[in-house]
């Protein structure tokens, strides 16, 4: 393992010591731990506090993503670890402005049963809740069993759309239905290049030879639908396409924003090689792209790999993804 760290148990402490103290007009920590990211001027009264959480290792989800029409608080685990439920229920105490909270995070087991939980004891404090699971990995399961699908790079519209919604004051319900409708509207596929390494471990999370690649693999290495050659960039692109196209038809007039997302090693410049093929293909369909996003959204520690979202807009969704929002890693 070659890391620049110190101590593997100190990794994530140190990393969120680190965050604060870069960014302290957008971040500060709570709770014993100090497992729990809040935003700087929170709670604001009166507005919806909109929570996630998961692991670390997937920078900037999901800490980075708290700050002005985006998450207003983020309890974080160790290294592909769920947070525990007293910090899920720290960072819902620190959201909640008297209008209610909505837990909105990634589809998995872990992250579920903790965030339920912290749900349930909230609300012996009278602190009204709802929840939003975000599953748009479409190789994780079929369209049958979408509501066993993994949450990746969908999250990041999820946070945006849901954030700019409970901007303008709505009620906990908008909030939560924006949300909703947000996290249908998402479909992402990604391929994996490389392994990465948790610190704890100190060894790859799984083996791929130096010729092959996975089309599906989830971010903490599950496996995919297909393991094979590594093929050229356009091929990969079209095999991706293929998978995000038959879960999710476009038509022409239909407006999409696509994220390209590199899963932590891959260059931007291998980025814009995939994005100037997915716009070629959804011109010749006579698709719109509406703001696409292009570099480090979602990652998986050091992975060499890159992830593809498509956000299906319509009116509504569209005008919520442009208005404005501030973090270090999302400014509009």
């Amino acid at each position: 393992m070659k890391k620049i760290l110190n101590e593997p148990g100190a990794y994530v402490d140190e990393m969120l010591e680190g965050l604060c103290l870069a960014h302290p007009h957008y971040y500060r920590r709570l709770g014993p731990e100090g497992r729990v990211i809040v935003r700087a001027e929170g709670p604001i009264q009166g507005k919806v506090g909109i929570v996630s959480g998961g692991g670390s290792g997937h920078l900037p989800v999901f800490t980075g993503y708290v700050g002005k029409g985006l998450l207003d608080a983020c309890a974080i685990g160790d290294v592909f670890s769920s947070p525990g439920v007293d910090q899920v229920t720290e960072a819902i105490r620190a959201a909640h402005g008297g209008a209610g909270v909505l837990r909105l995070y990634g589809n998995y087991g872990g992250d579920k049963m903790n965030f339920d939980m912290a749900g349930e004891m909230v609300e012996m404090e009278d602190i009204r809740t709802t929840t939003v699971r975000v599953a748009d990995d479409v190789a994780s399961a079929p369209p049958a069993e979408r509501s066993k699908r993994r949450g990746v790079a969908g999250l990041v519209y999820a946070y945006k759309l849901a954030g700019a919604k409970a901007d303008q004051f709505a009620t906990l319900e908008e909030v939560t239905a924006l949300a909703e409708k947000a996290a249908d509207a998402c479909r992402s596929v990604g391929v994996a290049l490389t392994p990465c390494t948790v610190p704890a471990a100190g060894r790859p999370t799984f083996e791929i030879s130096e010729t092959e690649m996975e089309i599906g693999m989830g971010i903490h290495g599950e496996p995919g639908v297909r393991r094979g050659p590594l093929k050229p960039a356009d091929a990969i692109v079209e095999e991706m396409l293929g998978y995000l196209l038959a879960d999710m038809p476009l038509k022409p007039g239909d407006r999409v924003s696509v994220l390209v997302n590199s899963l932590g090693a891959t260059p931007p410049e291998e980025l814009y090689i995939v994005y100037r093929y997915v716009a070629r293909k959804l011109s010749d369909l006579g698709v719109e792209i509406v703001m696409p996003l292009v570099g480090r959204y979602a990652t998986s520690m050091e992975m060499a790999g890159m992830s593809l979202t498509f956000c299906k807009l319509d009116e509504e969704l569209e005008a919520l993804l442009k208005a404005p929002c501030d973090c270090p890693y999302l400014r509009i």
